[in-house]
């Protein structure tokens, strides 16, 4: 006799338009950071690698928008597109990852494992946004902080709106030194955050498959539909 399943709606609109506008950015970022990144070795220069900074930039404008949406989405969203099912903020927490982990406990939104996941995931998204707003600004004079960069860099006499990226007779170079080495630890965090959200992301479509064959909640399909389907009814619903 086979189990009777029971659909539960889970995933939001707004959170599942999240999830794929967040999925398309960042495949846009690496493939391009990463170009970036290698130019020289790819013989990338000049305008070339500009287009290529400014292509970036746009798309982080996209992934922090997207990102900055979530966030608040997060205080009117559904009850499991909100905080207290995306951050591992319970007290038993360590209870309960033991027991999802030794009874397969089902949960409709983000089991325990999944919370911590989620949490770092986001930590990480938001480093990357951060610093990666201050570097347009040195690299490219884009904003938010453009303008500023460009008023510390330029030669007296010199309009700031009129800098032409990459002519340094433009600039005055003792600021324009001070500014780089202002630029360093922005770069060196926005590097260490790539890598380390780059081995979460593995990890996360990893454990969400795995996930999703060992439940057979439809937790996959899920992000598409919304809905999940359980043989018994989750904890986590009233």
């Amino acid at each position: 006799m086979s189990e009777q399943l029971t659909t539960y709606s889970v995933w939001d609109k707004t959170t599942r338009w999240f999830h794929w506008i967040n999925v398309i950015c960042i495949v846009g970022l690496i493939a391009i950071g990463l170009i970036i990144f290698n130019a020289k070795t790819l013989g990338i220069h000049g305008e070339a690698k500009v287009l290529l900074k400014v292509i970036h930039v746009y798309i982080g404008y996209v992934f922090v928008l997207n990102l900055a949406w979530r966030l608040i989405w997060a205080f009117i969203g559904n009850r499991y597109a909100r905080w207290g099912s995306l951050l591992p903020v319970d007290k038993n927490l360590l209870h309960k990852i033991k027991d999802y982990r030794q009874n397969n406990t089902a949960y409709a939104g983000h089991n325990p494992l999944a919370k911590l996941m989620i949490s770092f995931l986001l930590i990480m998204m938001l480093a990357q946004a951060a610093t990666g707003l201050v570097l347009a600004g040195t690299d490219i004079y884009y904003p938010p902080f453009g303008s500023e960069i460009a008023e510390w860099v330029a030669k007296e006499g010199v309009d700031p709106d009129s800098l032409i990226l990459g002519d340094k007779s433009m600039l005055n170079a003792d600021e324009y030194q001070a500014m780089r080495d202002f630029r360093k630890p922005f770069i060196t965090i926005h590097k260490w955050a790539f890598y380390l959200l780059l081995i979460a992301i593995v990890l996360h479509i990893a454990a969400v498959v795995m996930t999703d064959i060992r439940e057979k909640s439809g937790l996959i399909s899920a992000m598409f539909t919304g809905q999940k389907v359980f043989a018994k009814k989750p904890i986590d619903i009233d």
